[in-house]
C-alpha cells in the first residue's frame, strides 16, 4: 500500500471506482429536489437548491454548475496568522480552497498539495485567490499516498516559504455503494490509503519540522461521528481520523504542537457531485437540521480558530463538529 503512485494513474483509478458504481445505481429521482424551510444563520444568505449534475472523479470546481462558495466577504483577517506558513492537502477546491484562502486573509504563506490530475485549473484559481491577499503560494502536485512525495511536499514548502507551522490534511477520496459486497480490495485500499494512509504519511514528514506551538488540523466528518450506510469505507476512514486526531494529540503534547480535528456536516464542493449520481446531488444536504448543505466558507474559519495559537492555545486532542445539526457527537 506504501509505494510510489502516479498521479495520472490514482485519477484513472479512482474514475475507475465510479464507472463500477455508476452501472449499480439504477435508483430514480424522487420528489423535486428542492428543500423547504431550509435555516439561513450566517453572515450571508447561502444556496439552497443544488444542481443534479455528476461529475468524472477527482473532481474539479470548475466543472461545477453552482459555483461553491469560497471567499467568505464577511470574514476581515486580523492578523490570527501573521508571519506563519502553512501546508493544505487537498487544497485546490473545496473545503481546503477555502481554508487556504482565510489563511492568507490572516496573514499565512500557504503550500497547496492536490493531486494534479486534471485539477490544475482549480489550482492556479486557488493560488490567485491567495495571492489577491497579499501572501505567497506554493503548488505542489501529487498523490498523498506516496511516502517520497508528502516528504517532498514538506520540505519544498520549508525551503520555499521559510518554514512550516500548520499542517492541514484534508485530501480525500469518496466513492458511495448499497452493499459492503460492492467494495472490492481495490476500493477499499484506494479509500483507506487516500484518507488515513495519507494523513499518517504527511504528519510524519512534516513533525520533524514542526516547532512549538505549531498545529496540525485533520478533516474528518459527521459520517465519522455517526456512520453512514453507504460509505462504509469512507465513513470507517473518518472514525480512524478522529481516533488518529485524539492519539496524536496526546503523542505531541510534550512537543507544544496541537493536534484537532474539523468534522464538516455535509458541503457543496467536488467530492459529492463527483460521487453520487445527479439525482442524489440535488437534494444533497437537505437530510441535515439546516434542511441544506453548508458552503465551503462556512467551514473556513474552524480551521481559522484551531491554526491560531491566540486564539486556540490551550485546544487539542477536540474533534470540532459543524454539521448544520444538533447533537452531532
Amino acid at each position: 500500500m506504501n509505494t510510489p503512485s502516479d498521479p495520472q494513474a490514482t485519477a484513472e483509478q479512482q474514475r475507475q471506482i465510479q464507472r463500477q458504481q455508476d452501472r449499480k445505481d439504477e435508483r430514480q429521482p424522487d420528489g423535486d429536489g428542492k428543500a423547504p424551510g431550509a435555516v439561513q444563520a450566517g453572515a450571508r444568505e447561502q444556496p439552497v437548491d443544488l444542481p443534479a449534475q455528476h461529475i468524472d472523479k477527482p473532481g474539479s470546481e470548475a466543472e461545477l454548475d453552482l459555483a461553491p462558495r469560497f471567499t467568505a466577504p464577511g470574514y476581515e483577517g486580523s492578523n490570527k496568522l501573521k508571519g506563519l506558513v502553512a501546508l493544505v492537502t487537498g487544497g485546490d477546491s473545496g473545503i481546503g480552497r477555502a481554508v487556504a484562502v482565510l489563511f492568507a486573509r490572516e496573514g499565512a504563506d500557504v503550500a497547496v498539495a492536490y493531486l494534479g490530475a486534471g485539477e490544475e485549473q482549480d489550482a492556479q484559481e486557488t493560488r490567485r485567490c491567495i495571492e489577491a491577499e497579499g501572501r505567497r503560494c506554493l503548488l505542489i502536485p501529487g498523490d498523498v499516498k506516496d511516502s517520497a512525495y508528502c516528504r517532498q511536499a514538506v520540505q519544498r514548502t520549508v525551503d520555499e516559504l521559510g518554514g512550516l507551522d500548520v499542517l492541514v490534511n484534508n485530501a480525500a477520496f469518496q466513492e458511495h455503494a448499497q452493499s459492503i459486497e460492492d467494495i472490492t480490495d481495490e476500493r477499499l485500499d484506494e479509500t483507506l490509503d487516500t484518507n488515513i494512509g495519507g494523513y499518517f504519511r504527511m504528519t510524519r514528514a512534516a513533525v520533524p519540522h514542526l516547532k512549538k506551538g505549531a498545529s496540525i488540523i485533520n478533516t474528518g466528518s459527521v459520517v465519522g461521528l455517526r456512520g453512514s450506510a453507504h460509505l462504509l469505507d469512507y465513513a470507517a476512514t473518518k472514525g480512524a481520523i478522529h481516533a488518529f486526531t485524539k492519539s496524536l494529540a496526546s503523542n505531541l503534547l510534550d512537543k507544544g504542537i496541537r493536534v484537532n480535528a474539523v468534522a464538516p456536516g455535509p458541503v457543496w464542493t467536488p467530492l459529492n457531485p463527483a460521487d453520487a449520481p445527479a439525482e442524489d446531488v440535488a437534494k444533497f444536504g437537505q437530510q441535515s437540521d439546516m434542511k441544506r448543505a453548508a458552503q465551503p466558507e462556512e467551514l473556513s474559519p474552524a480551521y481559522v480558530f484551531l491554526a491560531s495559537p491566540v486564539m486556540s492555545g490551550y485546544v487539542t486532542g477536540i474533534v470540532l463538529p459543524v454539521t448544520g445539526s444538533v447533537g452531532a457527537i
